[in-house]
C-alpha cells in the first residue's frame, strides 16, 4: 500500500452540505523524500523508502544515507510499496498523493496511560453495592485463579497493568479535504496518538 509519513496536527470539526458537523483530524503529510528506492533486482520487492521531518542532530550512518538522496537525517523513515508513479531518489512525496473523497488508513502509537486498574483497561464492572461489608474492594479484580489445582494462574488473565502506547490502525477514514499549499490532510473521524504524534497514512 502506498502512502506518505505526517504528524497529528489535532482535532477540529467540519459541516458537510446537510449541515451535520463532522468530527475530523488535522494531518501534516509530507512532503515526503525519497531516500531508498528498492528494487525486484537488489532487493527481491519493490518499494520506496520515505523520510520526513528533519533530524538536529544525527550519526554518520544516517547522515551518509540521506546524503545519497540529497538531504539531511529524518526523524521518520518508512518503507511504502505500491507506488503506481515511478520516483527517483531524492524526489519529494507530497499530500496531492491523495484525493478528496477517498478512503486511507491511518497507524501510530497510541496515548500512554500508565498503570490501570481492571474497570479502565478491561472493562469489569466493579463491586455494584458499596455496602454488605465491602471495604476498598469497589474497582477490584476478584478471584483470579482456581485452588490448589492449577495451583498458578494462567496466562492472558485479564488483570492490572500497563495500558497504550501500542501501534494502532484506524482503517477506512475519509479523506474531507486536501490543502496542498500547507501540506494538511483532513480525514473524518479520529487517529491514534498524541499532538505532533508521527502518524503513517496508507492508501
Amino acid at each position: 500500500m502506498s502512502g506518505l509519513i505526517g504528524k497529528k496536527i489535532g482535532m477540529t470539526s467540519l459541516f458537510d452540505e446537510n449541515g451535520k458537523n463532522i468530527p475530523c483530524t488535522v494531518i501534516e503529510a509530507g512532503p515526503c523524500v525519497v531516500t531508498q528506492v528498492r528494487t525486484e533486482e537488489v532487493d527481491g520487492y519493490k518499494a520506496l523508502q520515505l523520510g520526513f521531518d528533519d533530524k538536529k542532530t544525527a550519526n554518520k550512518a544516517s547522515e551518509g544515507h540521506a546524503k545519497k538522496a540529497g538531504t539531511v537525517a529524518k526523524r521518520r523513515v518508512v518503507e511504502f510499496q505500491g507506488f503506481e508513479e515511478d520516483f527517483k531518489l531524492g524526489d519529494n512525496v507530497t499530500v496531492e498523493h491523495f484525493a478528496e473523497g477517498e478512503f486511507v488508513d491511518v497507524a501510530g502509537t497510541s496515548k500512554g496511560k500508565g498503570f490501570q486498574g481492571v474497570v479502565k483497561r478491561h472493562g469489569f464492572a466493579g463491586v455494584g453495592q458499596a455496602t454488605h461489608g465491602q471495604h476498598n474492594r469497589l474497582r477490584a479484580p476478584g478471584s483470579i485463579g482456581a485452588a490448589s489445582y492449577p495451583a498458578r494462574v494462567f496466562k492472558g488473565m485479564r488483570m492490572g497493568g500497563q495500558m497504550g502506547s501500542e501501534k494502532v490502525k484506524v482503517q477506512n477514514l475519509k479523506v474531507l479535504k486536501v490543502v496542498p499549499e500547507k501540506n494538511l490532510l483532513v480525514v473524518k473521524g479520529c487517529v491514534p496518538g498524541h499532538k505532533n504524534a508521527y502518524v503513517t497514512i496508507q492508501k
